[in-house]
């Protein structure tokens, strides 16, 4: 199983006035490509910032990142913009769709932010917006969309580049129990074939579907056994 990306006694310090704030602990953690990571923990436990950083939207302040084996730490922020947007998708909570563009549109921004010709751009949002049962609806607009719908959509423009790793920050969230059960089983299916799912959670409903789960406590990070996963 190869490893996507790798911190090693990477942590993350933010300075205020003459305070230090330590948001995460010196930490260990693989993502393996064909699984599916939890990420729990209370609010304000550090599981932001540990995404944050997986995600290369930040530097570590000490140990060192390695993402799709480039080394983080010495990477320009345009170099570092690049390897976010070749390599890592992201899903949200609230699917941050844009209001103005059809679901196709909004599919189709990262290829267009990649430089990817036309006619690219509409065999790759196609296959997209298949993969994820929405292509009837890929001229709607979001409002036109329920929220099971809308996060199918945001899942297919994570996809839409090919990425290796894709984090997902509490996508069930919103969702009633159909569009949960679509859209967790689409997660673990693009998990099979071969990308690097991660999720940030509080929904307990996700531990069936996890291959492994890491708990973030007071900026600490623990394996954690599935059967011991517990959302108290």
């Amino acid at each position: 199983m190869a490893v996507i990306a790798e911190l090693i006694q990477a942590s993350k310090e933010y300075q205020t006035g003459d305070q230090t704030i330590v948001a995460l602990q010196p930490t260990s953690l693989q993502l393996n490509e064909g699984e599916l990571l939890l990420i729990i923990g209370p609010s304000g436990s550090g599981k932001t910032t540990l995404l944050s950083l997986i995600g290369c939207v930040i530097y570590p302040s000490k140990g060192e990142l390695y993402v799709d084996g480039q080394h983080v730490n010495k990477m320009k922020p345009n170099e570092l913009a690049k390897l976010r947007l070749d390599t890592i998708g992201f899903v949200f909570q609230q699917f941050n769709l844009l209001a103005p563009l059809t679901a196709e549109e909004n599919v189709a921004i990262p290829l267009k932010l990649q430089g990817i010709s036309g006619s690219e751009i509409k065999s790759r949002v196609a296959k997209a917006i298949e993969t994820v049962g929405m292509t009837e609806r890929k001229k709607n607009l979001p409002k036109q969309l329920s929220g099971g719908q809308q996060q199918r959509i945001a899942i297919a423009r994570a996809l839409v580049t090919n990425p290796k790793i894709i984090l997902c920050d509490e996508p069930t969230a919103s969702l009633d129990k159909n569009s949960f059960e679509v859209v967790m089983q689409e997660l673990k299916a693009l998990a099979r074939q071969g990308k690097s799912v991660a999720v940030v959670t509080h929904d307990p409903r996700l531990q069936k579907y996890a291959d492994r789960a890491v708990e973030v406590k007071n900026g600490f990070v623990y394996p954690l056994e599935l059967k011991d996963v517990s959302f108290d």
